[in-house]
């Protein structure tokens, strides 16, 4: 036990008696040379919320003894209220009002006193006692009102309930109406905050400044360091012969890459053979980014910072530098490349009876993509400069079938429904926004990487190597309940297994159930809200979205960092050489954090994306379904997945209450009734890019007084011919 330990025991012990500085040095016999680090670990006992200093200086356990617990304060965008998330993840989260933050801002960690009920009851209320740890360094926020010359800053993130101060000397002289990137100075005891404003991002409606907004606010670096980018330029641009020795020379074989139009970086490409046996031998080659990515050199500590690539609407936030991202570690055409290639040989039902791991160089035949290889399947017209790889493409497909059928039996759970496309303008201004649209190619390469994935990781698996999984638990019974709730209000029901656990496969056959329906979409979506998040660990636990007992992520190290390291961990063993795999379970942990901003970031940016370009559709009227029902209003969902809400005090013609047994809004005189999955002609009165939120009215509740409900004043007006939008559903294949 070390110090740290044995400090924490005795504070925590059942006989302790909470001591002031002093006392506890000579309770615990701690000599003079010794007083800085022993005041060190006082401090970071409390950072960690394990202890705390009492109003009267002195240091007492936080828990049980003292109804207090630690944890990360989640405050609510739509009221003055929060929850603390226990550190102890045992205990229920407990409820705190806004009058008992006493300072505290979403995602600070806090201790909290518990007011009301045990600390382990499942519900209670609290009042945040000290703030251990803060969370907010960095806000992006409006200025709203100058006073005295103070300006006052509101935060974009309405879940920041206080405004921020700023002196002028510290405000670069913004005005009010600009969106500003603020830095926190002070927090004082009263309750009032301060800053310096670090750049002006432009108006309070521009969708630029939004968007630079969402990303100064993540912590996301746009740019790279200038270390970075220096030891990036010094890696040459072309494979020499040196880098090709000890390596499996494919530079002959028909290998190419199957992309999206705009993609510009190509970390996989395939190659497919028949054996004469009659099985499938199965290529997939990922390029070897370790090569050049060295372990601790400055592009390997940026690239394990940055975590993953980030796919915004209107750019990309690359994990490593364009030198490699699209030169030298993309598998251009016609172009020596090293990869990590992995050959499988897959038998008729679609089993990987024998795989090989190699470290190999190849040249890509072709940049092919998915919408040629598509139109080459399906019949199409296409170049006649590919003619050559139908056959490859033809094995390509039967292949992808197989295993596809394969996934089926063993019952993965297959999400069909596309994401959201986004078009956007020269000026970065969104111009069009649909469903995407996936082909037969989409499904080949899916398959293919898939297959790539669970084969290195079983291998791993059985050869006990240190290693990264991804990893994806069972829904817990909470989620799957309310899920239940949910779809029946279409008639259906899943059934749990034994001790209540779920197959993949019962989710499968609700999404069956529903395919080609207007509620399609959003039962998956909620089904998919309702499952576990997919993590990266080094403890396997299967992938239950899957139905795999293994997976990994392997085939993308340009844009992810596990990938990266897997490779690096596969290289040296493959190799004979001792592992150095450094703290993986760090790598593991920070790569989900990475993740899980950068979906954040990815997600905030669609929904400002979809504000703007409803904005220009004021007064239209497009079909729609109802995709959520509340008691203040039903969500509509548009065929191009914009999703706006009909609020009930603008249903004209009849009073509506909510059902919510049934989840229905039910007219008291009419008896006219709205449930999910309902069609509906909606139009668009009004839309608030900072709160990303888009406002329908019913069509036949439409007149000129609508926007007048909206806005002081008439900006929009009604066009004098309003036309129906109708957004066409493209039957499935």
């Amino acid at each position: 036990m070390d110090r740290k330990e044995r400090i924490l025991a005795y504070i925590t012990s059942k006989e302790y008696i909470p001591l002031k500085y002093e006392e506890l040095k000579i309770v615990l016999d701690v000599p003079e040379e010794a007083d800085a680090e022993f005041s060190m670990i006082l401090s970071k006992l409390c950072r960690e919320g394990k202890i705390c200093l009492t109003k009267k200086d002195r240091y007492a356990p936080v828990g049980k003894s003292t109804n207090s617990v630690s944890g990360v304060l989640r405050c609510s965008a739509k009221g003055f209220f929060g929850f603390v998330i226990c550190d102890d993840e045992a205990m229920e989260d407990v409820f705190v009002s806004g009058d008992e933050m006493h300072g505290a801002l979403d995602g600070d960690r806090v201790i909290v006193k518990i007011l009301s009920g045990d600390a382990r009851d499942a519900h209670k209320n609290g009042r945040i006692t000290k703030i251990i740890e803060r969370a907010n360094k960095t806000v992006v926020g409006v200025a709203i009102s100058r006073k005295k010359g103070v300006l006052c800053v509101q935060a974009d993130n309405r879940k920041i309930y206080e405004l921020i101060r700023i002196n002028e000397e510290n405000s670069m002289e913004a005005i009010i109406g600009d969106r500003v990137a603020v830095e926190i100075t002070d927090y004082a005891a009263n309750g009032t905050i301060w800053g310096r404003v670090l750049s002006i991002l432009g108006g309070s409606d521009s969708l630029k400044s939004c968007i630079e907004g969402v990303i100064l606010e993540s912590g996301v670096k746009s740019e790279f360091s200038p270390e970075t980018l220096s030891h990036a330029q010094e890696i040459q641009n072309h494979v020499s012969e040196k880098d090709t020795e000890g390596r499996l020379d494919l530079r002959e074989k028909l290998i190419f890459t199957i992309d999206g139009d705009t993609a510009r970086d190509f970390d996989d490409a395939v190659s497919v053979d028949m054996l004469e046996n009659g099985n499938y031998y199965l290529g997939v080659h990922i390029a070897d980014v370790s090569h050049y990515v060295t372990k601790n050199s400055p592009l390997d500590k940026e690239a394990l910072l940055r975590g993953t690539s980030i796919y915004l609407a209107d750019r990309v936030i690359p994990m490593l530098p364009e030198k490699l991202s699209n030169g030298i570690c993309s598998l251009n055409p016609n172009e020596d490349r090293l990869t990590l290639s992995v050959f499988m040989e897959i038998n008729r039902d679609g089993a990987v009876i024998n795989h090989s791991i190699e470290k190999s160089v190849i040249c890509s035949k072709e940049r092919m993509t998915y919408n040629i290889v598509t139109a080459m399947l399906e019949g199409e017209e296409y170049p006649e400069q590919y003619e050559y790889l139908m056959p490859a493409l033809e094995k390509m497909r039967e292949l992808a079938k197989i295993l596809s059928d394969k996934r089926q039996r063993r019952g993965a759970i297959q999400f069909e429904f596309p994401e959201t496309a986004v078009l956007v303008d020269e000026n970065g201004e969104p111009i069009e926004i649909g469903r995407e649209q996936r082909g037969i190619s989409n499904g080949i390469i899916e398959e293919f990487m898939l297959c790539a994935n669970e084969t290195v990781a079983e291998y791993a698996f059985w050869a006990d190597l240190p290693f990264i999984y991804r990893i994806h638990e069972q829904p817990s019974t909470e989620k799957i309940t309310a899920f239940n709730e949910f779809i029946r209000n279409f008639g259906l029901l899943i059934k749990g297994g034994k001790d209540g656990e779920i197959h993949p496969k019962s989710l499968q056959q609700i999404l069956d159930s529903v395919t080609g329906t207007p509620e399609e979409r959003m039962v998956a979506s909620k089904m998919l809200r309702s499952l576990m998040k997919a993590e990266y660990n080094t403890e396997n636990k299967g992938h239950f979205g899957l139905a795999a007992k293994y997976y990994c992520h392997f085939t993308s190290p340009i844009r992810r960092y596990p990938d990266l390291a897997i490779h690096r961990i596969l290289k040296e063993f493959i190799s004979g050489k001792e592992l150095e795999c450094g703290d993986i379970n760090k790598v593991a942990k920070h790569s989900s954090d990475c993740e899980i901003t950068a979906e954040g970031m990815e997600r905030s940016v669609e929904d400002l994306m979809k504000t703007a370009y409803m904005s220009n559709h004021i007064g239209e009227c497009f079909e729609g379904v109802v995709s959520g029902v509340t008691r203040f209003g039903m969500f509509v969902e548009l065929e191009n997945s914009i999703e706006g809400l009909v609020r009930v005090e603008n249903m004209s013609g009849d009073y509506y209450e909510y059902d919510e047994d049934n989840a229905v809004l039910l007219g008291v005189r009419t008896g006219k009734s709205y449930r999910i999955g309902d069609g509906v002609e909606i139009a668009v009165a009004h839309t608030d890019i900072l709160s990303r939120q888009i406002d329908f009215v019913l069509r036949s509740d439409l007149n000129r007084q609508t926007f007048r409900k909206f806005d002081k004043k008439p900006v929009y007006k009604i066009k004098n011919n309003v036309q129906m939008k109708k957004f066409v559903r493209k039957k499935k294949r």
